[in-house]
């Protein structure tokens, strides 16, 4: 018997959203199921993500459990139909599934809200950082694995390029421009990098100084991907054992409100660039 593929976050997220709308109708499995015309088992597979969906039955679901909300309802069965791999399945043997489930994130996300205090953010560091970085994990990593790490990395930047590229706002600490990282040299590229992917019109890259003190939110990183409705925004948090996804809704709502208070304390679009120059040139 051939084991079924693992459920990327993704497939698990619409399980989950399709239970939360059985369960904010008041309904029990087995009277969802009936009105279905189904069985609970059937109906507790595709809530586990280990059936799929197709789109007319989430329509289907949706009715029963009294959802009006049809920008909601429609996004839904958008993701029931998206069967297709993408690019990040080619790591599936290789890399965490962790990693690929932020790629996938990535990639259907309609825009992307981050906060780094200690570390380039993922989407705008060079290669050369990129290794650099995979080179100082615990357990050490061998060179193949920094490797497909680092490729993993950039591949994930094509969300920046694309014809309609997403729009991204990013604040980075002044301490993670001062780090050092691969050297002088390496840290030199990284930041002319950063200025350069500055400019281009989709992309808000902004500073919090030393100056500006305490503020909340320092000391984690924060990835926010947001969805075609906000009910579908996921948060990404990446902690020292393992990421973490977040979508409960006051979840949602504390971090969005975190990365504004974030992005209040940083320097503007212009003073920002202006601080990374003159970090690069003390290099």
């Amino acid at each position: 018997m051939t084991s079924r593929p693992p459920a990327t976050a993704r497939r698990l997220r619409l399980a989950a959203e399709l239970r939360r709308l059985r369960e904010r109708a008041g309904l029990t499995s087995t009277e969802a199921a009936r009105r279905l015309g189904t069985s609970s088992g059937q109906l507790s597979n595709v809530e586990t993500a280990r059936f799929g969906v197709s789109a007319e039955r989430v329509r289907a679901m949706a009715r029963t459990d009294s959802c009006t909300d049809e920008t909601y309802v429609d996004a839904l069965a958008a993701m029931a139909v998206e069967r297709s791999k993408g690019w990040w399945e080619q790591y599936r043997e290789i890399l965490p599934p962790a990693l690929l489930d932020l790629a996938e994130m990535e990639h259907h996300a309609t825009a992307l809200r981050t906060a780094y205090t200690s570390h380039m953010p993922g989407l705008l560091q060079t290669i050369d950082h990129a290794r650099e970085i995979f080179r100082q994990m615990i357990p050490v990593a061998h060179p193949p694995e920094v490797e497909h790490r680092a490729s993993h990395r950039i591949k994930r930047q094509a969300v920046l390029y694309r014809d309609t590229p997403v729009p991204y706002r990013t604040v980075i600490h002044e301490a993670a421009l001062r780090m050092k990282v691969g050297g002088a040299g390496v840290a030199r590229a990284q930041l002319r990098h950063l200025v350069e992917m500055s400019e281009r019109p989709h992309i808000t890259v902004l500073v919090i100084p030393f100056d500006a003190g305490a503020f909340p939110g320092s000391g984690q990183s924060v990835n926010y991907a947001c969805g075609p409705v906000p009910q579908l925004d996921t948060v990404h948090l990446d902690q020292s054992h393992g990421p973490v996804l977040l979508d409960a809704e006051a979840q949602l709502e504390k971090y969005r409100l975190l990365l504004s208070r974030m992005e209040a304390v940083a320097l503007d679009q212009a003073k920002s660039r202006d601080l990374i120059h003159h970090i690069a040139l003390q290099l």
